[in-house]
């Protein structure tokens, strides 16, 4: 492709591209992922693109290449009008103008200015009959006709000030949003066929690659590892709350983080086929789809036209009154409902962002709104994906808990293992001195060795040390059984060839649970209920402690969609708040599912809403959200027709002339809309 730079000014470029609007398009897309980049413009019409990044000269360099030569699997950005305020300007020059100007150079201004009005009304009447567009093209063109020209163009004024504020605040909301999604990183490391270490834009992967990951970095494929053992973090992709080995033939997701070691892996899906970027896509589509209750709006709005014409008509019939019939036709019921709901609603997705919850249609408002049942799953919903020590079981009678602890925390600080932090973490607690040792040596996938006043210390999982290192644990499967029963995690340490000591962890209950339902409680949640796969006693433990309503223990993962669905035949309005892969189909059969930050890929993908920050509190906020934004819908719809009624029976009167009139009502629409701006501001429940 061609690319011209147009106008350039520091952290700003505007750009001629020679190309049809498709391929302008997926530019656009390509252009706006890359890191350092926080805007973009797209004009279908001038074939150009306005970026706006962090001013650094490689950002530089890659928009331009970008934009030259998008990859094949970027895709198209759907074109939006954007907050362009020439028409406003141009609007507001007008009407200056024809104040001051001869009439007949005022008459040729004002029909140039209401001139697209006037088309779009036409346009819309032969293909669709009444709608607003037709209401808007009579109202200025009717004063346009009888030689009012202030009228008509003050009437266009307003209309592109609401339309504005409007068009500013969708913006915004959005590119906030779009900021949420996860970008794929600029370059990868690739292990050629002889053996060489390459760096390559990430764009430029096919498939068939050897990406190489080290520790820290993130993995940017999903294929199979060829080499390499590395613990790998993929709760941000499957929501598993400890890292997981991996080796030559296991499977490696993009998305997830490399915690200890190093992996070689045969890229099989790349860019926008890895799991992580259909997820980005999906939630991108979600932005660009008009939400349905903003479609049903719309509808509404298109409805109420026929009220105010068939008032202008009655007045004309029995008055013979051209002005009073104007004055009759500045009254549009359905700007409010029209433009007021999307507002209110992006505002609130906006508000929801800023709160720690991606919200992917305005419908999921109005649906969370009226939910007065809430089903968690427990792990990583109620609980932490993190873990605490709750059981120290010394194993060796010369041992006691504290110096089993202190000496495996002494080595655990050398990983980074989430068993292993927790260790150390309780250690700290503690305050137990650390034990001198000689090399730590790492047994990635497995465990951890060194040597101890001349003793070798070991510590890992159950295979690492019975089956690779021969130490027996058959005296403990007895204890061993009963903390798997209690949902347990255990880590198991030995001193040279003999059982040292065994660590029972399990994830804690998040501080916030506690104040988080209670705050639910207030909002007029009546009733909150637990899933869990746990025993009868524990569950039943746990949700006396939380005051839940219902808990359902003992359920395998099929159960949980079951349950939603007989809670909706019930009369229930269910929310379900989950992270698994298993949490999917009940994700789906709710009215609204919400998944955590850290949950799997299907979740995610089939939820609502998405917490983006790892607080349950987020939860309770966007229900008071969704609550306030609902009141302020409603609570506008009132507003407006309260209002309008008064001016339309005023202007039936004859009491208003036609600018009065225009004025009042689209003063109206303006306050409307600057009140649904400003519940942004506002705190929750206070719209």
């Amino acid at each position: 492709m061609s690319v011209r730079i147009v106008h350039e000014v520091p952290r700003r470029l505007r750009l001629k591209l020679g190309v049809d609007p498709h391929h302008l398009a997926r530019a656009a897309t390509a252009v706006r992922d890359l890191r350092g980049v926080s805007t973009v413009r797209m004009n279908a019409g001038c074939r150009a693109l306005v970026v706006s990044y962090d001013g650094s000269a490689d950002v530089r360099a890659r928009i331009l290449a970008r934009a030259a030569n998008p990859p094949a699997s970027a895709p198209p950005m759907v074109q939006t009008e954007g907050s362009d305020a020439a028409p406003l300007v141009l609007s507001a020059a007008t009407l200056v103008a024809a104040r001051i100007l001869p009439r007949p150079a005022a008459a040729a201004l004002t029909y140039a200015n209401i001139a697209p009005t006037i088309a779009r009304g036409i346009t819309a009447a032969i293909q669709h009959g009444l709608k607003v567009e037709v209401l808007d093209a009579i109202a200025m063109g009717l004063p346009t006709a009888r030689g009012e020209y202030t009228t008509a163009n003050f009437t266009r004024l307003l209309v592109e000030l609401a339309d504005y504020i409007e068009s500013t605040t969708i913006e915004r909301s959005d590119e906030l949003l779009r900021s949420l999604l996860h970008r794929a990183p600029d370059d990868v490391w690739i292990e050629t066929d002889d053996g060489q270490m390459l760096q390559v834009p990430f764009d430029s992967l096919k498939g068939g690659e050897h990406v190489v990951v080290s520790l820290g970095e993130t993995i940017p494929v999903d294929g199979t590892v060829v080499r390499g053992d590395a613990y790998v973090d993929q709760s941000a992709v499957t929501g598993e709350s400890l890292p997981i080995p991996r080796a030559p033939g296991g499977t490696a997701l993009a998305g997830g983080i490399i915690t200890d070691g190093r992996l070689v892996i045969r890229a099989e899906r790349v860019g926008a086929a890895t799991t992580t970027g259909r997820i980005a896509r999906y939630i991108q589509d979600a932005l660009e789809r008009p939400a349905e209750i903003e479609c049903v709006s719309e509808a509404l709005a298109d409805k109420r036209v026929g009220i105010t014409l068939g008032s202008a008509a009655g007045v004309f019939a029995l008055t013979r009154d051209w002005r009073r019939m104007e004055s009759v036709f500045m009254v549009d019921y359905s700007c409010t409902v029209k433009l007021g709901t999307p507002i209110a609603l992006k505002t609130a997705m906006f508000q929801a962002a800023k709160q720690g919850c991606l919200v992917k249609s305005g419908q999921a408002i109005e649906l969370l709104a009226d939910v007065d049942t809430i089903i968690f799953d427990k792990t990583g919903t109620l609980t932490h994906n993190t873990l605490q020590v709750t059981d120290v079981c010394p194993l060796n009678p010369g041992v006691d808990e504290e110096e089993a602890l202190a000496l495996v925390a002494s080595l655990g600080e050398h990983t980074n293992h989430p068993i292993a932090r927790a260790v150390v973490k309780l250690a700290r607690q503690r305050q137990l001195a650390h034990v001198p040792h000689e090399e730590v040596n790492f047994i990635v996938g497995h465990g951890v060795e060194a040597e101890v006043d001349g003793a070798v210390i070991r510590f890992g999982s159950r295979h690492y040390l019975e089956d690779d290192e021969n130490i027996s644990f058959a005296r403990q499967r007895a204890q061993v059984a009963r903390f798997q029963a209690e949902g347990k995690s255990l880590l198991y340490a030995a001193r040279n060839q003999k059982p040292l000591a065994m660590f029972a962890l399990r994830d804690r209950v998040r501080e916030e649970t506690p104040a988080t339902l209670a705050r639910l409680r207030e909002l007029g949640i009546k009733r909150i209920v637990m899933i869990t796969g746990d025993d009868r006693a524990k569950a039943l433990a746990l949700g006396e402690a939380l005051g839940l309503d219902d808990v359902f223990y003992e359920k395998q993962p099929e159960d949980k969609a079951r349950i939603v669905a007989e809670l909706k035949a019930a009369g229930a309005k269910v929310a379900f708040v989950g992270d698994g892969v298993n949490d999917g189909p009940a994700l789906m059969t709710a009215h609204v599912g919400i998944a955590m930050p850290r949950a799997a890929d299907i979740a995610r993908a089939t939820a609502d809403m998405v917490l983006t920050d790892d607080r349950l509190d987020s939860l309770a906020a966007m229900v008071d959200i969704s609550q306030s934004t609902m009141r302020l819908i409603r609570s506008n719809f009132n507003v407006a027709v309260g209002a309008n009624s008064a001016i339309l029976a005023a202007a039936v009167l004859g009491y208003l002339s036609p600018i009065a009139t225009a004025a009042l009502h689209n003063g109206t629409t303006i306050a409307v809309l600057i009140r649904s701006l400003l519940a942004g501001h506002a705190k929750p429940g206070h719209a």
